[in-house]
């Protein structure tokens, strides 16, 4: 036996919308784009940030400013050697900040989802298991 289905009309309003309409709603539903007077809404996009205005340099002032550079890194590296830091060593310092950084990360994220299941804000979870709010 099959029951009936009421009967559904298709148009191409409801082709366009992101949200389907309820049986209960008498309001169209959101759609994804919204109308706007501007037709620019696939224009490209403009990132706010600037760009330098040194847009006028040569390639050789570009070629000699790396190679200062690359001089200036070059001391630093042999003052840090002289120091007594090994690249090893730093190495595997950066990837136990990034693995720290990772886990604490997931530990946040579980803290936020402990808060919305409680009600309460994470500031609030922060205090009720002893943790510093600046670590």
């Amino acid at each position: 036996m099959t029951e009936t289905q009421p009967n559904e009309t298709h148009n191409i309003d409801s082709c366009l919308t992101s949200t389907p309409v309820s049986k209960d709603s008498k309001t169209v539903a959101l759609r994804r784009t919204p109308f706007s007077k501007s037709k620019k809404v696939n224009s490209s996009f403009k990132s706010p940030v600037q760009l330098a205005g040194n847009s006028n340099v040569s390639p050789a002032d570009e070629l000699t400013e790396l190679e200062r550079r690359r001089q200036q890194l070059d001391k630093e590296i042999t003052q840090l050697e002289a120091e007594g830091y090994r690249v090893d060593e730093l190495e595997r310092h950066i990837d136990l900040l990034h693995e720290y950084n990772d886990i604490k990360d997931v530990g946040q994220s579980l803290l936020g989802r402990i808060a919305a299941l409680r009600g309460t804000t994470t500031r609030d979870l922060y205090s009720h298991f002893g943790l510093d709010l600046e670590d």
